[in-house]
This record gives C-alpha cells, sequence and structure tokens, in this order.
C-alpha cells in the first residue's frame, strides 16, 4: 500500500478507537472489501493521472457511501476537508466512473464564471472543454453541502492533481491541497478532527 495512504488508515482507525468508535471500526473493517480489479482498470484507463495513494484506498475499501457489503449498507466516515469538523464518505470506485463527467454537466455555468457572486478560485480553469474532475467524496450531508474533486485539468496557475472542494450555500470552489497525498496529510495533520464521539452515536 502506499505509505501515505498506508498511514491515513493506520490513524483514522486510531481516532476511530479514541472517539467511541472501536465497535463501529471493528464491524466496517469485518464487512468492507475493495474495488475489483476491473473497475481499478477502468478507473486507470479514464484517469491517467489517478493518484496511488486514492487506488490503494479503494483497494481497500470500495466506498463507504451507503455501500452495501455482504447485505448490509454502510455509511461510514471516511475523509473530510479544510472544513472544521466535517466528515465526507469515500466514494465506490463504480460511483467514480459513473460520474465521471459529473462536474462538467453540474458545474458547467460556475466553472465559466457565469455568476459575479460564486467565488472559484483562480487555480481553477474557466472552461468545461476537456475538464477533467475525478469525483471521489461527498459530504456527510449525501453531498448535497460539499464535494470534492481531484483535477486533472487546472488554470495555468494551478497544479495538475490538485484538490478542488465544492461547498454549497455560499457556493464556493476552492482548491484545498496541490495533490491527493497533501489532501491526506493535512487530514492528519489536523488529527482528523471529522471523527468525534457526537458521530459514533
Amino acid at each position: 500500500m502506499n505509505p501515505i495512504a498506508e498511514q491515513y488508515v493506520a490513524g483514522l482507525k486510531k481516532a476511530y478507537f479514541e472517539n467511541q468508535g472501536k465497535e463501529s471500526w471493528d464491524h466496517f473493517e469485518k464487512i468492507k472489501h475493495g474495488a475489483a480489479e476491473e473497475n481499478i482498470r477502468k478507473l486507470r484507463e479514464l484517469y491517467p493521472e489517478i493518484p496511488e495513494a486514492l487506488i490503494d484506498l479503494l483497494k481497500y475499501v470500495d466506498g463507504t457511501y451507503w455501500r452495501e457489503y455482504n447485505g448490509e449498507k454502510i455509511a461510514f466516515y471516511f475523509l473530510g476537508s479544510d472544513m472544521e469538523e466535517y466528515p465526507y464518505y469515500l466514494l465506490s470506485s463504480g460511483e467514480i466512473i459513473e460520474n465521471h463527467d459529473l462536474a462538467a454537466r453540474y458545474y458547467k455555468d460556475y466553472i465559466e464564471r457565469e455568476y459575479d457572486e460564486v467565488d472559484i478560485d483562480e487555480t481553477i480553469t474557466a472552461t468545461v472543454d476537456g475538464l477533467k474532475w475525478l469525483h471521489f467524496s461527498d459530504c456527510m450531508n449525501n453531498g448535497g453541502t460539499s464535494q470534492l474533486f481531484i483535477d486533472f485539468s487546472p488554470a495555468e496557475k494551478g497544479t495538475t492533481g490538485q484538490i478542488v472542494r465544492f461547498v454549497h450555500d455560499p457556493d464556493e470552489f476552492s482548491v484545498i491541497a496541490g495533490s491527493f497525498e497533501d489532501y491526506l496529510k493535512m487530514l492528519m495533520d489536523k488529527g482528523y478532527d471529522f471523527i468525534n464521539e457526537e458521530y459514533m452515536e
């Protein structure tokens, strides 16, 4: 496993244990499984620059967003963002493949700067032509409040692979990390603050 991904999962487990979540984590580990090789292959075809850290997380667990394992659907907090103490789910390989054009379909007007009141980072492209965003995470509010993307088609000032966070009301697109590994490091540095006893109830 990618060293950052391995370190991330180990730290996440510790955070669950320290916040009365041992039972939840143990059950999660018992029923989950990784993504099918066929889906991993499709992801690499769709996104040749997909980070190995994300591939390894998907090989560890193929999604935590109302994902069915052994006949049981789980909703398991696995990720966070720069938004303090706000949890996110990891989408499955199938959902990532299915959502490959989600950003272009839903956010075209925003990306092309049709609305002055929507704050969009200057490192984000201003055209959906050739847009390549990998949608890998939805927030705890079924993605209605916030979604996370890996941006493989940034503006000239941006970095290929940067992490874009969309948040709704007020709508905003921000770059929160320069790479997926930097994003995971940020969550670790923040002490997995999206895992707390409140969410273990």
